[in-house]
C-alpha cells in the first residue's frame, strides 16, 4: 500500500499573514478611528521631547530654567488626570477630548511665539495639563466600545500606535528643526487638531446613560461613583500604587540611565542608539506578544513584568559596552510591553462602568506622579550613593512590585458581565461593531 503524504502546511508568510490578520480582526470600526486618532496625536508628539532643546539651544536659557519647565509640564500633567477623569464621567468621553485637543493646540501654538520666562513657563504648564487631559477619555472609551475579551488586544494596539507614532515624530521633528523651532510648535498644533477632526466627524459619544440599573456593573450606582468611591477601593488603589512603581523605573530611562551612561564615558549618540532598542523592539514585538498573552493570567503576566522591569534596570550596573547597555534595555522594555496591556485591561475589570473616567484619571494620575517625581529621585541617588545604588534599587522596587501583584491578585474578581457589547451596543447598534461579525470564542 502507498503510503500517503500529508498536504504540505501554510508557508511561513502565510502564517505571518493570518496572524497579522487575526490580530487586528473582530474590533469594532469605531476603535479603529480612535486607534487613527491616537496616531496622528503622537505623529505630532514634537514639543515634549524637544521643549529642553528649544529653551537651551534656541532661547539660550540655562539648564536649570529648562528643568523647571519640565517639571511644570509634568506638574500640568498631574492637576488634569484627576479632573479629567470627572469630566470623562460627568460631559462625557468625546466632549473631554475635544476640549483636551483643541486647548492643546492652541497652547502649543502660543508656546511657540513666547519669549518671557515666565509666560514659557506658565504655558507650558497648561500644556501639560491639555495634553495629558484626553487620556482618561480615550481609555475610557476604548473600554466602552471593545468586548472584554478582546480588551488586552486593543490596549495593545493602541500603545503601538503611541510608539509608532513616537518614533516616526522623533525622527522628523529633528528635521523639522532645522527649519526653526516655530515649525514643531505650529506643526504639533496642526497635527492635534486633525486629531479633534477626527474625534468630531467619528467618534459619537459613548459613556453610558445614566438610566441603567443601580450596580448593573458590578459596581455602584451611577450617582454613587464619586473620587470617594475611588480612593476608598483598596484592591484599585493598590494597584495604582504598585503601578506608580513601575513608572518610577520605566522613567529612570530617559533622565537617569543617559546620565549613568555620560558618567561612564559614553556619547549622547551612545545613548541615541541604546534608547532606540526601546521603541524598535515595542513596533516588532508588542503585537506577536499580545497574542501569546492574552488570554493568560494576568496576575503571572504583572508579575513576570515586574520582575523584568526592575531586573531589567537592575542590569544596567554591569554595563561596560553599549551592546550591554542595550541587553538592559531589552530586558526591561519585553517587561514594559507585557506590562502595559496587561495592566489596562486589569484597570478596566476593576472599575465600575459609569466611574471609568474617575478610575482612568487617577490611573492617570500614577503615571504623571511618576514624570515628575523619577528625575528627581533619580538623580538624588546617583549624587548621593551612585548609578549602581539607584539600578540596584531598581531591581528591589521590581521584586516589591511582583511580590505586591503576586499577593494582590490571588483573587481577581470574575469578569464584568455588562460588557461594552450589552452597554454601548444597546446605544450604539451599528458604531459598537462596526458592522463586521466578531469572533466568537468559546
Amino acid at each position: 500500500m502507498p503510503t500517503s503524504i500529508p498536504p504540505p502546511g501554510p508557508t511561513l508568510p502565510a502564517r505571518l499573514r493570518r496572524a497579522a490578520v487575526e490580530s487586528v480582526s473582530g474590533l469594532p470600526r469605531q476603535f479603529w478611528w480612535l486607534w487613527t486618532s491616537t496616531l496622528i496625536n503622537r505623529l505630532g508628539a514634537f514639543v515634549a521631547t524637544f521643549l529642553a532643546l528649544y529653551l537651551t539651544v534656541e532661547r539660550g536659557y540655562s539648564a536649570s530654567y529648562a528643568g523647571l519647565v519640565g517639571a511644570l509640564y509634568g506638574l500640568g500633567g498631574v492637576l488634569s488626570s484627576v479632573g479629567a477623569g470627572v469630566l470623562t464621567d460627568r460631559l462625557g468621553r468625546r466632549p473631554t477630548m475635544l476640549i483636551a485637543q483643541l486647548s492643546t493646540a492652541a497652547s502649543v501654538a502660543l508656546l511657540g511665539f513666547l519669549t518671557d520666562p515666565v509666560a514659557i513657563a506658565g504655558v507650558a504648564c497648561v500644556v501639560g495639563m491639555a495634553s495629558n487631559a484626553s487620556r482618561p477619555a480615550v481609555q475610557a472609551m476604548m473600554a466602552d466600545i471593545v468586548a472584554p475579551e478582546d480588551r488586552v488586544r486593543a490596549f495593545s494596539l493602541n500603545y503601538w500606535a503611541i510608539n509608532l507614532g513616537f518614533a516616526i515624530s522623533s525622527t522628523a521633528a529633528g528635521l523639522i528643526a532645522q527649519h526653526g523651532y516655530l515649525a514643531l510648535f505650529l506643526g504639533e498644533s496642526t497635527l492635534v487638531l486633525a486629531c479633534a477632526l477626527v474625534v468630531f466627524r467619528k467618534l459619537p459619544e459613548t459613556r453610558p446613560g445614566t438610566d441603567a440599573p443601580a450596580g448593573a456593573a458590578g459596581g455602584p450606582a451611577p450617582g454613587a461613583v464619586s473620587l470617594r468611591t475611588v480612593l476608598r477601593d483598596g484592591r484599585f488603589m493598590t494597584v495604582v500604587g504598585l503601578n506608580l512603581l513601575l513608572a518610577l523605573l520605566f522613567q529612570q530611562a530617559y533622565v537617569s540611565m543617559p546620565v549613568s551612561m555620560g558618567q561612564d564615558g559614553f556619547s549622547s549618540a551612545d545613548f541615541g542608539m541604546v534608547i532606540a532598542v526601546n521603541g524598535i523592539l515595542i513596533v516588532l514585538l508588542q503585537i506577536p506578544v499580545t497574542r501569546f498573552i492574552e488570554h493568560r493570567s494576568p496576575a503571572m503576566l504583572l508579575v513576570g513584568s515586574a520582575l523584568l522591569a526592575g531586573y531589567g534596570f537592575g542590569l544596567t550596573a554591569l554595563a561596560g559596552s553599549v551592546a550591554m547597555y542595550a541587553v538592559a534595555v531589552a530586558v526591561w522594555t519585553l517587561g514594559e510591553i507585557i506590562n502595559s496591556p496587561t495592566q489596562m485591561g486589569l484597570v478596566i475589570r476593576l472599575s465600575p462602568v459609569h466611574g471609568r473616567g474617575r478610575y482612568q484619571g487617577m490611573y492617570a494620575l500614577s503615571w504623571s506622579i511618576a514624570s515628575l517625581t523619577a528625575p528627581l529621585l533619580g538623580g538624588t541617588v546617583i549624587d548621593h550613593y551612585g548609578a549602581d545604588a539607584l539600578w540596584a534599587g531598581c531591581a528591589a522596587v521590581g521584586t516589591v512590585a511582583a511580590v505586591g501583584y503576586g499577593l494582590l491578585l490571588r483573587r481577581l474578581p470574575g469578569p464584568d458581565p455588562h460588557t461594552a457589547r450589552g452597554v454601548s451596543a444597546a446605544r450604539h447598534p451599528v458604531a459598537a461593531d462596526g458592522g463586521a461579525g466578531r469572533r466568537v470564542r468559546s
